[in-house]
């Protein structure tokens, strides 16, 4: 399968992108992402493409280091959500390292984050997906060890006093320009990607520790951490959504959005039981029922948002769903919240 992360990885870049007199629209345009991404901030994107966004803003803007100016603007309950809240409720900062650790893999599939210690120091390290090249994941790489850097400065607070940064890849601006981001100059070419601090600052403890709070936090991750080939037919529910106001959607855009083939997604919906074809009818009539009862929308412009050239494909695709006309349906729900409101009245009576 495919490697995923979050979409809520690239919070702030809106904010930053015009920082940089960038469009944030055209990057998630020509990285093959949809349009309204971040207002779905929990939707599951290709590792790849999130890259991809991040190496078109350094190349668009021409700053090197767009990509961790943004991990250092980025608000960190923002990016990691659930799991800073789990480290904020470890009893130590070591121990909230090794938890956000443990369940990175919520937040972008094929990333690890780990705790190595050696002696005296310890090494907080980024290991990017196997099998990228170094040059093509940098961008990125800088954007997580950004945040990595917010987390461990919101544990620590004045304590903390990084010893290293270590990075794999080659300097691509001056050093006085990482100095000033970052506080020190980060050591180039190195074997791996890491912070490096002194291992005593793992038993710093934390106030704001709350076990009970800390262990429903773990629940929520756990259930969000069994995501399988099981949740692909709802993750593609979502991505129809998101393109179908764009025009028609067809299976090869869904699955180019997804980094597979169509023939795969096939094979793989089928594995669940179901198909692109009836995922996308299900989420047209879904889709149709909300706008009908909770908009004034014509019904014009619903069968343009739900993909259909016509309105008459749209109104015999309504009556397959319904039984009825889309203004008969929406004239006998009317009819249902008039008498239910009577009813709610008759009730409140003495």
């Amino acid at each position: 399968m495919t490697d995923y992360a979050r979409a809520s990885g690239l919070h702030g870049l809106p904010a930053y992108a015009a920082s940089q007199a960038v469009d944030t629209l055209a990057l998630l345009k020509d990285a093959g992402l949809p349009s309204d991404l971040l207002d779905h901030p929990e939707s599951l994107v290709p590792y790849q493409k999130m890259a991809k966004v991040v190496e078109l803003g350094a190349q668009r803007s021409g700053n090197p280091l767009f990509g961790l100016e943004l991990g250092l603007q980025q608000s960190i309950a923002g990016t990691i959500g659930p799991l800073l809240y789990l480290a904020r409720n470890s009893k130590n900062v070591g121990e909230a390292l090794r938890e956000v650790g443990k369940y990175f893999h919520v937040h972008a599939s094929s990333v690890r984050i780990r705790l190595e210690i050696e002696g005296d120091l310890t090494l907080f390290h980024y290991d990017p997906s196997e099998g990228e090249e170094i040059a093509s994941t940098r961008p990125i790489v800088e954007l997580v060890l950004g945040g990595g850097l917010q987390l461990l400065r919101l544990l620590l607070g004045h304590r903390w006093q990084p010893q290293a940064l270590l990075l794999q890849h080659a300097p691509v601006k001056d050093l006085q320009s990482y100095s000033r981001l970052l506080g020190l100059v980060p050591q180039f070419n190195a074997p791996i990607n890491a912070w490096v601090f002194a291992t005593k600052l793992l038993d710093v403890p934390l106030s704001s520790a709350d076990p009970e709070l800390k262990r429903l936090v773990q629940q929520h991750l756990e259930s969000l951490g069994q995501a399988t080939i099981q949740d692909l037919p709802s993750h593609v529910q979502q991505v129809i959504r998101n393109f179908l106001p764009n025009g028609r959607v067809a299976i090869v855009q869904v699955a180019n959005y997804l980094s597979l083939s169509p023939r795969t997604l096939q094979r793989y919906l089928a594995e669940e039981d179901t198909s692109f074809n009836l995922i996308l009818d299900q989420t047209r009539k879904a889709m149709a029922s909300r706008y009908l009862n909770d908009s004034e929308i014509n019904l014009t412009q619903l069968a343009e948002i739900l993909g259909y050239s016509e309105l008459s494909a749209f109104s015999r695709a309504f009556n397959r769903w319904f039984g009825v006309s889309p203004r008969e349906w929406k004239k006998q729900q009317g009819q249902g919240k008039t008498r239910r409101l009577i009813g709610h009245i008759q009730r409140k009576r003495p």
